[in-house]
């Protein structure tokens, strides 16, 4: 039984095409030539911080993160980020009785932003600023496990990265379901890892409270 839902937040729950833009203003690169880098660094298995350092060698992301909001321009989403489903889908799953979460690789600052735009929706909101450990690191998602009081195989981790989210929740004993949005999953589709490795393939998270709904009742 599926008993509690746990999702991960950039191109899950948040667009992040606005931000990345705003990190190509502040690298002064054109955003198609960004986003077309960042777009190939994925689809060769790097690490998508790489793609900084295609414009500016020893580009240090926390630092430059840090410069930004010195300057007036920190990181920022807002609820006109957030895809159109999230909140439809939050409420499907309540009213389904469901315990949810929202955990991903997000600062200290993004933590802050998210327990404004979701504290009445959600019983978790965990950043691994907060815990000191990222993804992939099982250690995050034992960090996941410990907080949700169900089992991990009790556990349905949403995200939209197969090596960093639906590889890492399965090892931890998750169920998963992987969101066709964003980078990661328009490029690793198609892969056998994406086709084969998790629970639900859903291109909407208004698919995911039938989906629970026919596992928890194919339990029985």
């Amino acid at each position: 039984m599926i008993r509690a839902v746990v999702f991960d937040v950039g191109e899950c729950l948040v667009d992040e095409t606005r931000e990345y833009g705003t990190w190509a203003d502040w690298l002064g690169v054109p955003r198609h030539t960004f986003h077309a880098m960042f777009g190939a660094v994925i689809a060769q298995g790097r690490d998508y911080r790489e793609t900084f350092q295609e414009f500016r060698p020893g580009f240090d992301l926390y630092e430059e993160r840090e410069k930004r909001a010195a300057a007036g321009q920190p990181e920022m989403f807002g609820e006109a980020d957030l895809y159109a489903d999230v909140h439809p889908a939050l409420a499907a799953l309540r009213a389904d009785g469901l315990w949810l979460g929202i955990a991903g690789n997000q600062t200290v600052r993004a933590g802050q932003i998210l327990r404004t735009l979701f504290s009445d929706d959600v019983d978790l909101i965990g950043t691994s600023d907060d815990w000191g450990a990222s993804k992939p690191d099982p250690e995050f998602f034992k960090r996941v496990a410990d907080a949700v009081p169900f089992d991990a195989d009790e556990i349905l981790y949403v995200g939209d990265r197969c090596d960093n989210d639906i590889r890492p929740a399965s090892e931890a004993g998750m169920c998963t379901a992987l969101v066709r949005r964003g980078p990661w999953a328009t490029i690793q589709w198609n892969s056998a890892e994406a086709t084969e490795l998790p629970t639900f393939r859903v291109r909407s998270l208004l698919e995911l409270p039938e989906s629970v709904r026919e596992f928890n009742g194919s339990a029985h």
